[in-house]
């Protein structure tokens, strides 16, 4: 058993956050090696701060052209809100896109967070999570998935990037 921690259980520490970091920027890389630039989309909050830690990976190991997208978001009533990107869609126009977040749970956000991106002709779509929970309620699988963790679901992950580095259980 991991040790206990004030936020709960600890899942990853941050040297094996980092590693899965790593790990999938190098899958990226090998999905997309053909690719003169790709957009990583992140999740604001915890899902952008990811995106911006794999965009350092795949720019610092691949020639490939990153760009950071912002796509915003209400996580707690996403049919009522307005999806928003941070940049023109002019400049993700058939490109491949692939969407950040630092928890796939239901697939509920991500599949909300799609909304923008279909609404204009992209070479493909692929999905990053940190840590896949595989409660989908939606039809959200990740192409890329730094750790499977069995859950149920009344257990709660968090995701802490940036000093402090660690996915805790509660």
């Amino acid at each position: 058993m991991k040790p206990k921690a004030a936020s709960g259980t600890l899942v990853l520490n941050a040297q094996q956050l980092t590693q899965k970091v790593h790990r999938i920027a190098y899958e990226i890389y090998e999905n997309n090696f053909s690719e003169k630039s790709i957009v990583l989309a992140g999740i604001d909050g915890q899902g952008y701060v990811l995106a911006k830690l794999i965009m350092k990976q795949v720019e610092s190991i691949s020639p490939i052209r990153v760009q950071l997208v912002c796509v915003s978001l209400d996580k707690l009533s996403p049919v009522q809100s307005t999806v928003t990107l941070d940049a023109a869609v002019s400049s993700i126009k058939k490109k491949t896109i692939i969407l950040v977040d630092d928890v796939l749970n239901t697939g509920r956000t991500l599949a909300y967070a799609l909304k923008p991106f279909l609404e204009v002709e992209i070479k493909k779509i692929e999905v990053a999570v940190l840590v896949n929970r595989s409660h989908t309620l939606f039809p959200i699988v990740p192409t890329y998935s730094g750790y499977q963790l069995a859950t149920t679901l009344t257990d709660h992950v968090e995701v802490k990037l940036g000093k402090e580095a660690a996915v805790y259980l509660r």
